[in-house]
């Protein structure tokens, strides 16, 4: 299964916020929506789930030999 990756430093934000959050894309999604809310003042919508949804990458694994 591919992990999610939310990461804030993409998003504008008054406060810097470096905050990345990693998981399956519905806990990603979930988890960056209640902190959109609760840190950046964002109202929890079905339109922000969407943005945060299409914002999502796909985690990057490095493989050590």
């Amino acid at each position: 299964m591919m992990r999610k990756v939310a990461d804030c430093r993409e998003w504008p934000s008054e406060n810097n916020c470096s905050l990345v959050i990693t998981g399956t894309e519905d806990e990603v999604v979930r988890a960056a929506t209640e902190h959109a809310v609760s840190v950046h003042g964002e109202t929890d919508s079905p339109e922000l789930r969407e943005q945060i949804r299409a914002a999502l990458k796909e985690e990057l694994v490095l493989q050590h030999s």
